[in-house]
């Protein structure tokens, strides 16, 4: 709409005007940092049945056709990795889905075209999730020789009716067997997932089970909260009165508790779900919370890099097609099969940069805050926030000239932390909206 100013001049204030100052405001630091280096994450969407609290972007397929899944893969990896013009490919990820259903062929092709595209070390982490069946552990040293030298365990309990509850395919003696097979191929390199706030369970029946976890499990473990998603099996049940969840302060006191018992043996947390012994944190998904470059592959994958190739500047969100079938279709015909890209603008990368960074006990400190935002600092945008003064009151955070971190008691609460944090955020721009706007009104 055009408007009239003071000295008569007709500017449209509300298209242009504006759009140069967001665009001002959005490009501080345009290129994000390390733009010449990458992980890789490849989503393989298959599963051989669908868990009862499952609501990923997986697939039933009876009929796999390997050869062309694997030649898409590869074929969309060149592509993102020419758009990306990265050299340097930190780590690789294979989820899903169940990639242990994959054929280790599968992994070694794509790990060869990473390789003819980008500089892969030889000690990067090379990482596969595994379902823990007696198939999925016969695969396992195929999978070594292939490339993989890490693995992720899908163990989510060792109460065999509460797997039985998940619709899992697997029982507690394949998991431990599974477990063992994969310590013994990669020592210090193997990861469990665990659930808690299971139907049925109680306080002393999950530190019960950790108890009897820990003497067979390697030095990493990540433990996930059941969360209900609508339109799953369990949802309904739980929904209908057939299976009852832990109330929330029962859930608080299962974190809590799983937290202490871990730190008496040894493991360190590092992340809000993640715990490590050893020093066998996961460097891959230390990438994603420290805002570091992401390429995704495969039906349903996620994806933030600059697509240097065609001149971008400006980190891109970038998410595959969700079926198989069209994404394969999509691949075949344009290279890869890109659904949706949205431009991250300065404001859009920090949010991303304090969400995934306040995950980790160590937050977010002054200096790698930096990298992505040279002219604010954590202090001028958070530091005069009464909100944020009376986190820190309450010994939930910590905000200092070291830089920005959760305790002990925040990391617990993150979830109720994060909005006040990026509506502060939000004001802090809107604020330098405000005054640079006012400041060329002025000089006009």
């Amino acid at each position: 709409m055009a408007i009239t100013t003071a000295t008569g001049r007709s500017d449209c204030l509300g298209t242009a005007l504006g759009a140069v100052l967001l665009r001002s405001i959005a490009t501080t630091h345009r290129l994000p940092p390390q733009a010449d280096e990458a992980s890789l994450y490849v989503h393989w969407p298959y599963c051989l049945k669908r868990c009862s609290y499952c609501n990923f972007n997986k697939y039933i397929h009876r009929s796999q056709n390997h050869a062309v899944m694997t030649a898409c893969l590869q074929k969309e990896t060149q592509t993102l990795l020419q758009l990306s013009q990265v050299s340097r490919i930190s780590s690789v990820f294979f989820g899903g889905g169940t990639p242990s259903l994959a054929q280790p062929s599968t992994i070694a092709a794509v790990l060869e075209t990473v390789s003819k595209h980008a500089h892969l070390s030889d000690e990067a982490e090379v990482t596969l999730e595994v379902n823990p069946t007696p198939a999925g552990k016969a695969s396992l040293k195929d999978f070594t020789l292939a490339g993989v030298n890490r693995f992720s365990v899908g163990i989510q309990s060792l109460n065999d009716d509460h797997l039985r509850t998940l619709g899992r395919d697997h029982d507690s003696q394949h998991a431990l067997w599974t477990v063992s097979e994969a310590r013994t191929l990669c020592p210090g390199c193997v990861s469990v997932d665990v659930m808690f706030a299971l139907p049925g369970q109680s306080v002393k029946s999950w530190e019960s089970e950790l108890e009897k976890l820990l003497p067979v499990c390697d030095d990493h473990i990540s433990l996930y909260q059941l969360t209900l998603e609508r339109g799953t099996q369990l949802f309904k049940q739980v929904d209908s009165g057939e299976l009852t969840v832990p109330g929330d302060d029962v859930t608080a006191v299962m974190y809590n508790s799983a937290r202490g018992v871990l730190e008496k043996a040894g493991f360190r947390q590092y992340e809000v779900s993640n715990f490590a012994k050893n020093k066998a944190v996961s460097e891959h998904n230390i990438g994603y919370w420290k805002g570091r470059q992401y390429i995704g592959i495969g039906p349903g994958a996620h994806g933030r890099f600059v697509p240097r190739a065609v001149g971008g500047v400006q980190r891109e969100a970038r998410t595959q097609t969700l079926e198989p079938d069209v994404w394969i279709r999509e691949v075949q015909r344009h290279g890869h099969g890109t659904r949706r890209r949205i431009q991250l603008d300065h404001r859009g990368l920090l949010e991303e940069v304090l969400v995934m960074g306040l995950r980790m006990n160590e937050g977010i400190t002054q200096q790698h805050w930096k990298l992505f935002s040279p002219e604010d600092d954590l202090q001028q945008i958070f530091g005069m926030s009464e909100k944020v003064q009376e986190f820190q009151a309450g010994g939930l955070l910590k905000l200092n000239d070291r830089g920005l971190r959760c305790s002990w008691e925040g990391l617990a609460l993150l979830d109720s932390i994060l909005p006040t944090m990026l509506l502060e955020l939000e004001m802090f721009f809107k604020k330098q909206y405000t005054s640079r706007k006012t400041d060329i009104q002025r000089d006009r």
